[in-house]
């Protein structure tokens, strides 16, 4: 199978298309669900999907070791080689792994500035500067002050790239808006292109566009998120 080909066939493409074309460089995208439905899956399966067109992502965690991370890239990543079909996995894997950084911070005590300080560092010392940034389990929009966000926006300009985030729903006490979006990130839409729900329902976990840059409307497409492999899949 030719690696145009590949991508081609890739959920990932109708999902881009769904959303405007992508998530856009500079931009930030936001992905919703409650605690253990599928967030981090679906990040890395985004991930995944960039590496394999030869792109470069950070991954950033405060919530897990490199090692539990760069696992779940392992387990996602032979999910997606069997739905596709892929050959040359061993290499593919390869190239995938090249093209990463993973960097997991204690979530108390990240800040985008140790963020600005280790991107730096990396670009330095190993030329690395990320397409797409995957930020899991930060900012924390319970707690984010408007320069953090500010922050984010102005590295994702410098370099280049889309950055990915996530938030939980219906934490206690949880205040959502008409959308259900929680209003701790509601807050926040000025700085965020796009707003991704995962719905569990039944057997699969829906994807749902709640936001898709300026569009009024957004796409109502049949994606979902399968729970026992946690790939994007067209129902």
């Amino acid at each position: 199978m030719l690696q145009k080909s590949l991508i081609e066939r890739s959920p990932v493409r109708i999902f881009d298309r769904a959303i405007g074309g992508g998530l856009g460089i500079g931009n930030i995208g936001v992905v919703l669900s409650r605690t253990g439905v599928g967030k981090t899956g679906f990040l890395i399966g985004l991930a995944i999907d960039s590496l394999l067109q030869g792109r470069k992502v950070l991954y950033i965690s405060t919530k897990e070791s490199v090692e539990h991370v760069t696992a779940f890239f392992e387990q996602i990543f032979h999910a997606m080689a069997d739905d596709l079909g892929m050959n040359e996995v061993p290499q593919r894997q390869l190239m995938m792994e090249r093209g990463r950084h993973i960097l997991c911070y204690n979530r108390d005590f990240f800040s985008v500035e140790k963020l600005e300080q280790s991107a730096a560092f990396l670009k330095e010392t190993t030329g690395f500067s990320p397409d797409m940034v995957i930020m899991d389990g930060t900012p924390r929009f319970e707690q984010t002050e408007p320069w953090e966000m500010e922050g984010i926006r102005r590295l994702a300009a410098g370099w280049q790239a889309e950055v990915w985030t996530s938030a939980n729903l219906h934490r206690e006490g949880q205040e959502v808006d008409a959308r259900k979006v929680p209003v701790e990130v509601a807050r926040f839409d000025a700085d965020l292109a796009v707003i991704i729900h995962l719905c569990p329902e039944g057997d699969h976990i829906k994807v749902k566009i709640t936001k898709e840059h300026e569009t009024e409307t957004t796409a109502q497409v049949s994606m979902e998120l399968d729970p026992r492999t946690l790939l994007l899949r067209w129902r």
